[in-house]
Formats: structure tokens, C-alpha cells, sequence
């Protein structure tokens, strides 16, 4: 690999860390307008900025970090309680984090900073900060008074001040540090963001031989005499992501005699040696040195850095003593840590690929042993599924990804199109935590995002016209998740004015897209709304109204092999149910046959196994435990011609509450599947969601119980079967998913 490349590699992590903490930043803002946000929060959104800029400092992203160091500086008074929020400073913040994503998005894709925006959110931060450029009158008394920030090795027992007027740094990078993707001529340039590197004195005694050197390791350190106006923690900063594995002292201006003796002492170099480079940095004059050491000889055994704190004032012996703790412990926290890799999607997809083709591959070999008719060979082609099942199972749960990744994008949507639309919404999310296939996550966002924005524009009414009907003045949108029957159940529900339904009907006849006086169902009413360019909006908004996004929603929904349907009353608001499969990939499923036709059923969706009772070849539905239970045959469903089993089996199949029976002639039993798509010529149809090759290499087609069920059930259904009667069926396969 490059080092081009090697940059490139560590730009990208860089976009895809910072993407989060910007996330994160947005999260806290959130809950800060609704005043929870204090404390350890307030220390959370310092860091997400503080980690953004110092990271992208490393890279060169000025404009990043010039913009991003403003907003810092907002939340260090945030943080000391120098300021408080409001809600215009939450929103000026909140229109800062997206500008620093836009920043860095447009890193990525090598476009131009938009400075001009940088300095129009500058100038709206000042109110509450101090001029660009500038710092407050108590930075530079604090950068006097700060401590020492040195390894807890280095030791001090008093002494006067002394010493030039700028901060010394001595670095010693660990060897490691250009493995892990860092240049440590990068912390050194950054450094002069916050003021003048005046000397630097490369170290070189820790360079072994020819021999022993690894190129790929860092030997070198550094001594610097730094003229800044910043504080200590802003210094520090730089080093922090290097700060666990390095030796890092710094020495803020005229600091004690002792100091410096600690420092010399702490360094593995010979001491007279750092004492001329103190000297050479300007940092000690001769005389100071000299005296220093003289004073070397004499002095009493020296302290600990703790101590050099707490006659320094700046810190509490508490606090001493809890970081001395923390030190103790830190190897063993390191240790104890969960180790997490980053995969890229691409691989974890071709490995689900080639765990699909194991699986049809070991599907092949069970058929083979069993016709083989070899005990031997059947058992071993048995253990060597279980284990291509539990493979399968651990492949697939590497791609599950809680949902709640794209719920977090909708508080801040929320907010926005609320203040847009001069409403008080509301949003409640439940069931973040239920996963779904990572492939499907990236796809499901879309279409969400238009459903939450419907929800708030259309069916949100206004404060005056919900106290007017009895309603709370705040409106209410719902985001829930669930699983069921393996799937995923997504809805976004309103509690706002509902459906018309003879409004639509109205406005479906003046388009044409029905004849005036069709008996349609209340439900196949509602589903006019996801036509295309179909729309009820008196007006139109910058969100909705233009007739068009319902459609794309549903071919979106469909092409994931998902429903959608609505559930609406008038006055009390309307629901959006997403039904989706968990996994595009890989299922368990159910094995029968139609003549000689091959069919899967999701086996999650599988109830049982029923025997098709006698006489009812002009029936549509039998009687199942005292309930009509309807069924379809897939054999006049599907066309088939082959040949008729003398007694058919009826597989009971449930969704989303509602129950069908698939009239099949033979039941194989379950088998793992692979889903296979089945190309542009029969993507569309109908009732189909995919295809599998099973085990002796025959192709099958995979059922769509959900569109199915929505067929079966369907006021259509009833009115082209009115003569439909029922026939007593009777358990046959003691069988139960």
C-alpha cells in the first residue's frame, strides 16, 4: 500500500468517525432546546467538536478547523457556565454542526469550502462568544496559572519561577504511531494554530542500529519552545490521539526550577545534554541551568507530579488521588476492553454470497446422501448442515443493525419542518432497538422521510383547529418498530385529522383514475394516495402537495419485497404500516409442491398443516376451529398443469394477524433458502418475492404471503366469491412453525 493510499484509508475513517460525532452533536442539541442537556452532556458535546477539529487538523482542513474552533470556544462557555442555552443559540448551534458536516462532506467529494457561509454563522455566534481571532481576557491568566501536564513519573519539590516566557514541549512519540496512520511532523505543524513554534530540536538518541531499525517505526522525539496565548487544554488537545501511547510533558511558561528538573530527570536522554537544548530553545538561560542543577544535588527526595498540582492550586487532593487510581488500573481497562474490527460492506456482502452458495452446495450434498440411501453419509451430510445453518445464522447477524440508526435522523427533522410549519409536533420513538439487514437500512430512509414529513404537513392540523376539536394543541407523530412473523413492522402514526375518504374518492374521479360510482372499499380508497401524481393538498408547500413521493414510496417499499399499507378514521389521525422482510439474503423456509412446481413459504409465517377435506372443489374456504379460514390454490393461482395429488395438503400461513391457506399437493418440510431475484422480465409477478435453487438443483419459486393475504382478505376477494361456501377441514400434519 501506498502512502497515498495509507492517507486516503485514514481520510476515510476520519469522514466516517466525524459523521457520527456530528450525529451525536445534533442528538445533544436536541435535548439541550428541551433543557436536558447539563453535565456530562455538556462535556459530550465539547468533545464531538473538539474531536472534529483536532482530527481534521491532522489532515490540513483548515476551513474545518477554523469554523469548528469558534463553535468550540461557544461550548467551553457553555460547559463553565458562562453562558446558558437558548433557543436561538440552539438553533444557530444546531445550523454550525450542519455546516461543519457540509464542511467535511464537501472534503470528500473535492469540492470548494463555502467560507462565505463559515463567516455568516460566525458572525451570528458572536453575540455569545468573542470576536474570530480573539480570546477572552482570562485565556491568557489561565495559561499562566494551568499546571503542568507531564507523565505521573515526573517528580518536583518546589523552587521559584523561572524559565522564558513561552510553553516548552517534549515529545516522545511511541513507536507505533505511523502503524496506526498518524505523522508525528502533523501534531508538530498543528501546533502553530495556536501560536509560534520559536525552536524544535529533533531527538534522535533512541535511533538503533541498522540492523535493529523497523522502517515502519518511530524513534524519533521532539523538544519545542512554543509562544502561544492559548490555555493548557487547548495545547493538550493537539496530542490527544496519540496521547495514550506517547510520552507528552509540557511546560506552560516560567514554571518552577523543579519542573524542569523533573522533566530532565523523566527523559531516557543524557541530562546534560536536555539541559543545553533547554537552553538552545531559550527556555533556561545558562545561569538558570546551572543553578538548577546545583540545586539537583541538594534537594530532598522529590514528589510526585500530584503534589506539584496541589501547591500549583489546580487541583484538588481528591482529585489526585482518583487519578492515581486511574493510572493503576489503566493497564487493566485496556485489557478488559471489547476489541470491535470495521468490515467493509462489501466484503461482509460477499461473504453472505458465498455463504448462500455453501448453503445450496451443502443443500446438494444432504439430497445426494439420502438417494445414496447411505446411513453413514446421510449423518455426515446432516452435521455438515447443522453447521452450515449456524454459520449462516452468525453471517447473517454480522449485517443486523438496530433501527434506531435511522430513527436519530427524525428528532432533528422533526424540529425543523414543525418550526417551518408553525406547529407544535411532538415525536415519540419506540422499538429502536429492533435490527434489520444493514442492505435494507440504507434503503428504508427515503422513504421514511417522506411518510414523517406527510405525516406533519398533512395530517398534523394546526394548534387552533386541534383545540377547536377537543384535541391537545401539540400534535403527536409516532415511530415505532417491532418485529413479527419474521419480519419487521415499521409505522409512522399521526394522530392528526385522518383521511377523507370521500375526498379522495372525489378527487380519484376527477383525474379519471376511477368511474364515478365505484364500489370501492374504505381501505382501497386510502391506497389511492400512493398512486402516482395523486394528491388532496389545497396548496402546495416546500413539503408536499405536488402529487408526487407517495408512489415512489410504495415501488420503494416493493422493491425491498415489503407492504405498505394505511389504517386511517377520520378526526383521529392515520397510521403508515411498512411491513419488510428482516434479510434480503437468506431465510428458512418451507418446502412444497404444486404438480411439478416447487414452491418456498417463509417458514416464520407458517402456522400449520392441515389435510384439504373432501368436496370442496367450488370452495374458497373452510371452517378452521370455528372460524372461516379462506385459502388459495397455487395451482390455479400459478397456472400449473401437472399432475393432481389425490390428497391435498392446505398450509395455514399468518400475517400480521391475518391467516390464509395455501392448497399445495406435497409437503417436503423446511429447508434453508437462498433468495435469488428474479430479473427484470418477472420481477412483476404477482405473489412472488424471489426464487431459490434447492438441493437436487431445481429452481422454486418463493410465495409473497404478504401481498397474498392482502389479495385473499381483500373486499375484492369477497365480491368476486359471493357464492363462496364453507367445508369443515381437518388436521392432517402435526406440524407447527
Amino acid at each position: 500500500m501506498t502512502e497515498q493510499d495509507t492517507l486516503n484509508q485514514a481520510l476515510a475513517t476520519f469522514m466516517e468517525e466525524a459523521g457520527d460525532l456530528i450525529r451525536q452533536m445534533e442528538e445533544l442539541l436536541l435535548r439541550a432546546e428541551d433543557g436536558d442537556c447539563a453535565g456530562e452532556d455538556l462535556n459530550a458535546l465539547f468533545r464531538c467538536a473538539h474531536t472534529v477539529k483536532g482530527s481534521a487538523g491532522l489532515f490540513g482542513l483548515d476551513e474545518v478547523v477554523r469554523f469548528t474552533h469558534v463553535v468550540e470556544n461557544i461550548l467551553v462557555k457553555l460547559r463553565d457556565g458562562a453562558i446558558q442555552f437558548s433557543p436561538d443559540l440552539v438553533s444557530v448551534l444546531l445550523a454550525s454542526q450542519d455546516h461543519i458536516g457540509n464542511l467535511i462532506a464537501t472534503v470528500a467529494e473535492g469540492g470548494e469550502q463555502d467560507t462565505e457561509r463559515s463567516d455568516e454563522l460566525i458572525a451570528r455566534l458572536a453575540p455569545w462568544g468573542t470576536p474570530q481571532g480573539q480570546k477572552g481576557p482570562e485565556a491568557g491568566a489561565k495559561s499562566r496559572s494551568v499546571a503542568t501536564v507531564a507523565d505521573p513519573e515526573v517528580t518536583s519539590s518546589g523552587g521559584g519561577p523561572m524559565g522564558a516566557d513561552h510553553w516548552h514541549l517534549s515529545l516522545r512519540f511511541g513507536p507505533q504511531v505511523m502503524t496506526d496512520g498518524m505523522d508525528p511532523l502533523a501534531f508538530i505543524n498543528y501546533l502553530s494554530n495556536y501560536g509560534r513554534i520559536i525552536h524544535l530540536e529533533t531527538m534522535i538518541d533512541a535511533l538503533p542500529s541498522f540492523d535493529d531499525s523497523d522502517p515502519e517505526s518511530c524513534y524519533l522525539g521532539f523538544e519545542v519552545a512554543l509562544e502561544s496565548d492559548a490555555d493548557k487544554s487547548e495545547i493538550e488537545s493537539v496530542f490527544e490521539f496519540v496521547a495514550e501511547n506517547a510520552r507528552i510533558v509540557i511546560l506552560p511558561p516560567h514554571s518552577k526550577i523543579n519542573e524542569y528538573l523533573a522533566l530532565i530527570e523523566s527523559l531516557p536522554e543524557d541530562s546534560q545534554r536536555l539541559g543545553e537544548i533547554l537552553v538552545n530553545c531559550g527556555t533556561l538561560t545558562e545561569r538558570e541551568l546551572q543553578q538548577a542543577l546545583e540545586q539537583q544535588a541538594t534537594q530532598a527526595p522529590t514528589a510526585r507530579l500530584g503534589e506539584i498540582l496541589m501547591e500549583q492550586g489546580a487541583v484538588r487532593p481528591v482529585l489526585v488521588e482518583a487519578a492515581a487510581e486511574k493510572q493503576r488500573r489503566g493497564e487493566d481497562k485496556r485489557a478488559s476492553e471489547s476489541k470491535t474490527v470495521k468490515v467493509p460492506s462489501e466484503r461482509l456482502d460477499s461473504l453472505i454470497d458465498r455463504v448462500g452458495e455453501m448453503v445450496i452446495a451443502g443443500g446438494c450434498t444432504y439430497a445426494q446422501a439420502i438417494k445414496a440411501g447411505q446411513p453413514e453419509l446421510q449423518e455426515s451430510a446432516s452435521i455438515l448442515m447443522s453447521f452450515v445453518k449456524d454459520i449462516r445464522d452468525m453471517v447473517l447477524r454480522l449485517r443486523m443493525v438496530a433501527i434506531g440508526e435511522v430513527f436519530s435522523r427524525f428528532p432533528r427533522v422533526v424540529r425543523d419542518v414543525s418550526k417551518e410549519l408553525g406547529k407544535d409536533i411532538e415525536l415519540v420513538i419506540s422499538g429502536a432497538e429492533s435490527e434489520l439487514d444493514k442492505s435494507m437500512i440504507e434503503k428504508i430512509g427515503d422513504p421514511l422521510m417522506h411518510l414523517m414529513r406527510n405525516a406533519m404537513d398533512h395530517g398534523i392540523e394546526s394548534a387552533e383547529r386541534r383545540l377547536a376539536a377537543g384535541k391537545p394543541a401539540r400534535g403527536k407523530v409516532q415511530l415505532n418498530a417491532y418485529h413479527e412473523s419474521g419480519i419487521i413492522v415499521i409505522e409512522v402514526k399521526d394522530d392528526g385529522g385522518g383521511l377523507d375518504a370521500a375526498k379522495i374518492a372525489k378527487k380519484a374521479v376527477e383525474k379519471g383514475m376511477i368511474a364515478e360510482g365505484a364500489n370501492l372499499s374504505e381501505q382501497e380508497i386510502f391506497r389511492l394516495v400512493l398512486e402516482p401524481g395523486f394528491s388532496t393538498a389545497d396548496k402546495v408547500t416546500n413539503l408536499s402537495g405536488r402529487g408526487v413521493g407517495m408512489d415512489v414510496v410504495r415501488a420503494n417499499v416493493e422493491a425491498l419485497r415489503g407492504t405498505l399499507d394505511i389504517h386511517s378514521k377520520l378526526g383521529e389521525g392515520t397510521t403508515m404500516r411498512l411491513c419488510l422482510p428482516l434479510t434480503l439474503a437468506i431465510i428458512d423456509g418451507f418446502h412444497v409442491g404444486v404438480g411439478c412446481s416447487q414452491f418456498i413459504v417463509p417458514l416464520d409465517m407458517v402456522v400449520e398443516c392441515i389435510e384439504l377435506p373432501p368436496n370442496t372443489d367450488h370452495v374458497d374456504y373452510i371452517e378452521q376451529r370455528g372460524e372461516a379460514l379462506p385459502f388459495v390454490r397455487l395451482r390455479k393461482l400459478f397456472g400449473e398443469t401437472g399432475p393432481v395429488h389425490a390428497r391435498p395438503r392446505v398450509v395455514v400461513a399468518r400475517f400480521l394477524g391475518k391467516t390464509v391457506g395455501l392448497v399445495v399437493d406435497r409437503i417436503y418440510g423446511k429447508c434453508q433458502t437462498v433468495i435469488k431475484p428474479l430479473g427484470p422480465l418477472f420481477e412483476n409477478v404477482p405473489c412472488v418475492s424471489g426464487s431459490t435453487i434447492l438441493g437436487d438443483g431445481e429452481v422454486a419459486l418463493i410465495i409473497d404471503v404478504a401481498q397474498l393475504i392482502a389479495g385473499v382478505v381483500s373486499s375484492e376477494w369477497h365480491r368476486t366469491h359471493p357464492g363462496a361456501t364453507a367445508a369443515r377441514g381437518t388436521p392432517a400434519l402435526a406440524m407447527s412453525a
